[in-house]
């Protein structure tokens, strides 16, 4: 098997000597003076080993990809009636859409658009100070990275304030229908700043590791969520995460993601290389690197069971000897860090 630390440095460097860099996001000013040629990568596999390379240290403004980590902080604290507030389905339209919040009641159809991560940001906010609010959520990517500098982009979180008029929007709609219970600019100047927080590649990395390890921090055994729960983010980000690319995307590859404005899904030439049984290998260099960690048996089962070559039990044995499924309690391991909310009501 290919090194992988090499094969991340040549990713870095063949991103390093490509010309075609797209465009960054113009419609948040601030971020339109970010550099569009920053590349950075890091891959930390199931022992714990980091692989990086390029501006992997260099801390940028993570956007969308803090929906994953609100989530999984909302689903700590109201369990599963956060799901009375938003649904699990893929959308369809793009993130920012409002068309679909008027077909639905005001109820977003998953987390990961924005008028989804609103509604879980205002169950977080529920009975507390919107600093206090940030403050969990500061604290708990902290927590998550090992990593007491991650801090708030103010500059950033300023300017999606000045121009988020279609969040606006989409807060007030949810608003009338009795989604959003906070006022609706407590809700939105925390969301603001949660999607404002800076984290380099590796912070981010780092931070997701429990949901590769059945919802446990690897680090200290403490559970961060339940395996069952785990596994439901797991899900939505293979099917609802990515907004941007073809909708086969999961079917093909069976890989989790949660991209955020900075990120652009992009297939290697390199990765167009025939593959061991002499067809053209066509999955994108970053879901085969995925692939050769230690859950290559789950991605198989799971790739298996979409197109009908498994059956669940099958599918589910493949994935628990990747360790996917382990029977483990539910410690509330963040207990100095979220302070626990009542069940009812």
């Amino acid at each position: 098997m290919t090194d992988l630390q090499t094969v991340v440095r040549e990713i870095a460097a063949e991103m390093a000597a490509r010309h075609d860099r797209g465009a960054v996001a113009n419609y948040i000013p601030e971020l339109a003076r970010v550099d569009a040629g920053s590349f950075g990568m890091v891959v930390i596999d199931a022992e714990g080993k980091v692989h990086a390379a390029g501006d992997a240290d260099t801390p940028f403004s993570i956007q969308s990809i803090s929906k994953v980590f609100t989530l999984t902080l909302a689903l700590g604290m109201v369990g599963d009636r956060l799901w009375r507030r938003v649904g699990r389905e893929p959308s369809g339209n793009p993130f920012n859409s409002i068309v679909q919040l008027e077909r639905e009641c005001g109820v977003p159809r998953n987390p990961f658009i924005n008028a989804g991560a609103i509604a879980v940001t205002d169950l977080i906010l529920s009975g507390h100070q919107p600093r206090e609010a940030l403050g969990e959520i500061l604290r708990f990517l902290q927590f998550l990275a090992r990593d007491q500098t991650i801090y708030v982009d103010r500059a950033v979180a300023e300017s999606e304030k000045r121009t988020g008029f279609r969040n606006i929007a989409l807060a007030n709609y949810m608003k009338s229908f009795s989604v959003i219970d906070n006022p609706v600019d407590f809700t939105l100047g925390v969301y603001f700043h949660h999607c404002a927080i800076a984290m380099s590649c590796r912070q981010l990395a780092t931070a997701g590791r429990y949901l590769a390890h059945a919802g446990r921090n690897p680090d200290s055994g403490l559970s961060v969520v339940s395996p069952e729960r785990a596994r439901r983010i797991n899900a939505l980000m293979l099917t609802c995460g990515i907004t941007t690319v073809r909708e086969n995307l999961p079917i093909a590859s069976a890989c989790r993601a949660r991209v955020g404005l900075a990120a652009e899904y992009w297939r290697s030439p390199r990765a167009r290389r025939p593959s061991p049984s002499g067809r053209p290998d066509s999955t994108p260099t970053a879901i085969r690197i995925w692939a050769e960690s230690r859950w290559k048996c789950s991605l198989n089962a799971w790739v298996g069971r979409f197109s009908g070559r498994t059956t669940p039990d099958q599918t589910r044995l493949a994935a628990s000897k990747a360790g996917r499924w382990p029977v483990s309690p539910w410690p509330n391991a963040l207990s100095t860090i979220i302070r626990p909310r009542p069940q009812g009501g």
